[in-house]
This record gives structure tokens, C-alpha cells and sequence, in this order.
């Protein structure tokens, strides 16, 4: 089973070097940023692809991790170059956090080429990627997720089936929208902590053990009282995510206060240039005297 990859940022190349280690041939890459694809291409023995179309054509599975709806949409378009062209018995395995409509679309888009797709979505990050411990939701038919799954569980240590196509979308979604809130949650009970002049490592410890204990204080806790915000999941993709779960209640007619006032936290740090941070970098945005505007909502 041959595998290309499109988009090998943070997560996809991390994922590519973790299915060489496992004895799969990555056969190509390809990734808007052509530098990166290149370097990544000339670490795993693979092309460095410059069309879509060729990935397709060297490989049995397609990988792909792209940024948002419109990039995945872009790639299985109906232009001069898409990963539909001549792909006939190929199996795609979407894993960007889109809209669930978007992978239905997908879908229907593959099996009208002859082919095949699945929805994974991931609920981890880097070094899970790296190590084969991804988290992992999958949507779309049986038989698509049975030929996935050798592929899958090279990737992750748990491999969930949600339902057809959208149904893990919606449930990552969740996922993610939950987290965020927690994230700004924490943000907040650290930023009054430390203008209350508590010990932020006191104060962490007890909330680990109390009802404020959560996997974002495990996982972000520190960086946000160390100011260390290196990105492995950025508040750009942070308000992304949010956007999607918004979107999903508004079509409901559901309002999710906590949810909108997270986004628009994260919103703002895409606004002022902070986008690129960590998660983990909204707490910039609520301790005392660290930012520009902090402060200007008490």
C-alpha cells in the first residue's frame, strides 16, 4: 500500500515520517508551500509533487491535511489539476478539521470518480502525530474505513468509527469547541490568579486536583504561566474550529454563548498579529500587563 501526502505542515509531515517508520512507502508529497514539501520529500525518499494530479497517480492512499474548507475544496475541484483526476480505486483519507458538509461533499465528489473517502479527524496534536498516538474519529462507509484501517492504526493508538460522512466532522467540531472554552477558561482563573498575586504553581496544582482540573490545564497550564506558547495547535485553527461549531448551532438556531465569546477571544489574537501562537497564547490576552489591552474589559 502506497501513500502520498497533501499538505505536510506540522501535522502532516510528522504523520508521513511516522507511516515510513512503520514500513509504508510515501511515494509523494505535495504542499502549497513547495520549500516545505521539498525538504519533507527529500527526508522520506518521495517526489516532491507539484501537482495534485501526480499524487494521485503514485499513490494507493492519499493522505491529506489541509487548512480549511476552501483549501479542500480547491484540491478535489474540478480544475485543471485535482486529486480526482484519473483516480479511479484510490482511497483518500481526509483528515483536516473542514465543515461536515465539506466531507460529504468529498465523498460524493470521490465516488463519482471511481474512488473512495474517509473522514479522519484528529483530537491530538504533534508529537502525537510523530509517535503514532493520534486520537483518531473517522466518517464515511464501512468498506472505506475497512481499507483505511491498516493505515489508521499505524497512526493511532485509538481508531473510533463515528458514522457516514460529516458525522465525525461534527464530533471533532465538539471536541474542539469544548476544548477552546476550557482553554479560555483557564486563561482567565490563571490571569486573576497571578493579579491576585497567588503562586500560579500552587494554584495549578490545586486546581489539578479540584474541580477545575481539566486536560487544558495539564497540557497548557504551565506554558501559560511561563509565557512559552510554541504552537502546536494555534489560536488561528483555534478560531476556525470554533467558527465550525458556531455555524452548526446557528443552522440550529442554538446559541452558544461561551462558545461566541471564546471565538471572539481568539478572533482578536488573530486580528493583532498573534495567530501563530499556541492556544495556550490567549492567556496574553488576560494576564495583567502582559498585552496592550489587558485590562480593557474589567
Amino acid at each position: 500500500m502506497t501513500i502520498g501526502f497533501v499538505g505536510v505542515g506540522r501535522m502532516g509531515a510528522n504523520m508521513a515520517r511516522r507511516l515510513k517508520d512503520r514500513g509504508f512507502q510515501v511515494t509523494a508529497v505535495h504542499d502549497v508551500n513547495r520549500t516545505v514539501a521539498t525538504s519533507v520529500a527529500q527526508e522520506l525518499g518521495s517526489a516532491a509533487s507539484q501537482d495534485l494530479s501526480e499524487v494521485t497517480a503514485s499513490a494507493d492512499v492519499i493522505i491529506t491535511v489541509v487548512s480549511d474548507d476552501k483549501a479542500m475544496r480547491e484540491i478535489f475541484g474540478e480544475g485543471d489539476d485535482n486529486l480526482l483526476i484519473n483516480a479511479r480505486g484510490k482511497l483518500f483519507i481526509n483528515c483536516a478539521t473542514i465543515s461536515p458538509q465539506v466531507h460529504v461533499e468529498v465523498e460524493k465528489r470521490a465516488e463519482a470518480a471511481g474512488a473512495q473517502a474517509l473522514e479522519a479527524c484528529m483530537a491530538s496534536s504533534i508529537t502525537q502525530a510523530r509517535e503514532g498516538s493520534l486520537y483518531l474519529m473517522c466518517g464515511g462507509t464501512d468498506a472505506a474505513f475497512a481499507r483505511a484501517k491498516p493505515v489508521l492504526e499505524a497512526l493511532g493508538s485509538s481508531v473510533r468509527f463515528v458514522g457516514a460522512a460529516g458525522e465525525a466532522a461534527k464530533v471533532k467540531a465538539l471536541v474542539n469547541m469544548v476544548m477552546n472554552i476550557n482553554t479560555a477558561g483557564l486563561a482567565e482563573g490563571l490571569g486573576l490568579g497571578a493579579a491576585l498575586g497567588l503562586d500560579l504553581t500552587m494554584l495549578r496544582e490545586i486546581f489539578s486536583q479540584t474541580g477545575a482540573a481539566s486536560r487544558v490545564l495539564e497540557t497548557d497550564g504551565e506554558d501559560m504561566q511561563n509565557r512559552e506558547h510554541s504552537c502546536f495547535f494555534s489560536a488561528a485553527h483555534a478560531a476556525k474550529d470554533s467558527g465550525i461549531a458556531l455555524d452548526l448551532a446557528r443552522s440550529l438556531a442554538l446559541d452558544l454563548p461561551l462558545a461566541r465569546a471564546t471565538k471572539e477571544q481568539y478572533d482578536r489574537m488573530v486580528a493583532e498579529g498573534l495567530g501563530e501562537l499556541d492556544k495556550s497564547g490567549i492567556a496574553e490576552l488576560t494576564f495583567k500587563n502582559r498585552h496592550k489591552h489587558s485590562g480593557d474589559r474589567v
